[in-house]
Formats: C-alpha cells, structure tokens, sequence
C-alpha cells in the first residue's frame, strides 16, 4: 500500500463512526421521539458534516479531507465533553443552554436505561479524533 492510499482505512472507519451516529441520532429523535437538548443539537450540527467531509474525502481519495474535519471533530468532542460533565453533575445544570424543551442532564437521555446518550456522542467524536490523527500520520510517512 502506498503512503497516500495507506490513510484510507482509517478514513474510512472514521466515516463509518459518523455514519453511525448520525443515523443514531435521527433514529432517536424521529423514530424513538426523544427530543434532543440544546447541546445535543450543538453535537449533530458537529457530526453530520463529518459524514459528507469524509465521504467526499474517501471518494477522491483527498486526504486533505482530515484537515476539513478535524475542527469540527474537536468541537463536537468538546461539546459532549461539557455534556457529560453537565450530566454527571460536575458542572451545576445552571450552567447549561437548555431550554424549556428537554434538560441537558435529564435522566432520559440515556440508552437502554444506563448509557448515557452524551458519553456515546463522546466515545464516537474520540475515535473520530484518534482515526483522523492516524491518517493523517500515515499521509506524512
């Protein structure tokens, strides 16, 4: 493999993760009716444009599609960072944008009943980060 065809499997995993979420998020909201905090608006409006950034990225094989994502990458990981921390009660819930729709730290915004929906957002907006620094250090070798 090349170095420039050797960032692809990474790319790849990484929009496969924000496919993944994406898809999640509006199963969620549309499907399951659970009506997204305002921080939770914040972190799709993060993801959903990884998924054409780097969908465009793997079809022209341009691995300056890593550069284009990253920063949104690093917001939506602070985002749900922040969330997390709203959640989990270590930052008061006065601190919070939400409005009167859904709290940011409300018990519902949990799957299954124990995986909290914000710590998924930051699990996924991690590998996003960690695959996008891996090809992009396989592009500079």
């Amino acid at each position: 493999m090349t170095a420039t065809g050797a960032f692809w499997p990474p790319l790849f995993l990484a929009w496969l993760i924000a496919l993944l979420a994406t898809a999640g998020a509006i199963f969620l909201g549309e499907v399951m009716g659970m009506t997204p905090c305002v921080l939770c608006w914040y972190q799709r409006i993060a993801m959903f444009p990884l998924v054409a950034i780097l969908g465009i990225g793997l079809l022209d094989a341009d691995d300056r599609s890593t550069r284009y994502a990253l920063p949104l990458a690093w917001a939506g990981w602070g985002l749900a960072l922040y969330h997390c921390l709203i959640f989990w009660g270590v930052v008061s819930e006065a601190l919070t944008p939400c409005g009167k729709d859904s709290s940011c730290a409300d018990a519902d915004v949990q799957v299954a009943g124990f995986v909290p929906i914000p710590l998924l957002s930051l699990m996924a907006f991690t590998a996003i980060l960690a695959l996008l620094a891996s090809a992009r250090s396989k592009v500079k070798t």
